[in-house]
């Protein structure tokens, strides 16, 4: 029995990430208002002390890689039912290869976010962070 394999594509991937975007404003807006206070708006620095760096760096990098890990999916892409999957053999990834995938949003994101743009052009709707890490988005069967 041969299964069609539906990968995720560029609007639901991007719509899952408004979601996950969301989900983590939620959570660490009330944390730095509760310790910089309302200031913490109006300052330029990039980082604003070791709590900002930790809430607003470490708590969302170690969030989204625990959720790959254990869910195969952020709670954007688990609304969707999708699920991060090895490109090969489409089981779980491994915790590398979610670290590169990670990693690989950098890479993604530098030239104009062309890495995740190219979701809507590839035949399996891989970004260039899931193209250097072999995974793929699909829909969870």
């Amino acid at each position: 029995m041969n299964t069609v394999i539906k990968y995720g594509g560029f609007w639901v991937r991007f719509t899952a990430s408004v979601v996950d975007s969301l989900l983590v404003l939620v959570v660490i807006l009330p944390l730095l208002v509760a310790i910089y206070g309302p200031k913490y708006f109006v300052t330029n620095s990039l980082i604003k002390g070791p709590a900002d760096f930790i809430i607003c760096w470490i708590f969302p990098l170690l969030a989204i890689l625990a959720f790959w890990k254990y869910k195969s999916a952020t709670p954007g892409k688990m609304l969707f039912k999708f699920i991060i999957t090895d490109a090969t053999t489409l089981q779980k990834p491994s915790t590398g290869q979610l670290i590169i995938r990670y990693l690989g949003y950098c890479i993604s994101t530098i030239p104009f976010c062309l890495g995740f743009l190219w979701i809507a052009i590839d035949r399996r709707k891989q970004g260039w962070h899931d193209k250097i890490a072999r995974t793929v988005v699909i829909k969870k069967t």
